[in-house]
């Protein structure tokens, strides 16, 4: 069974894509960039926008009965590695014990030249 994820009062995807598909106990979440709930950008820093990102992250496991714990697979995706060592700050306190398996790099460019955009797979078994 594939089930779309729409978390309630997310912005909407800036192309066509679903946030997050359901595949039985298995979420396969798109990559999030810093969009906040009214559609505007939160890239005033570094910090800033890994958080919202996270924050984006939480909304569709939430939507799903998920919590950050759930996820076994991310991805982040970096504009320049330079920022590598602040997004790892902001994305390490949303896990306390068990972080997920995942890889970093650094692209030419993200949509609408965000810094940073996530993506991950959660698995509620």
């Amino acid at each position: 069974m594939k089930q779309a994820i729409f978390p309630p009062n997310a912005a909407k995807p800036i192309a066509p894509y679903t946030p997050a598909i359901l595949a039985n106990d298995t979420l396969y979440l798109s990559g999030q960039i810093a969009l906040d709930q009214s559609g505007e950008l939160q890239i005033s820093d570094i910090d800033t926008e890994t958080r919202q990102v996270m924050e984006n992250l939480g909304a569709l496991l939430k939507a799903a009965n998920m919590d950050h714990s759930h996820l076994v697979k991310v991805t982040i995706l970096l504009s320049d590695m330079a920022h590598y060592a602040a997004v790892n700050e902001v994305y390490g306190s949303y896990f306390s014990d068990l972080p997920p398996a995942r890889e970093a790099y650094a692209v030419k460019g993200l949509p609408r030249g965000v810094n940073v955009e996530i993506s991950g797979v959660a698995w509620r078994g």
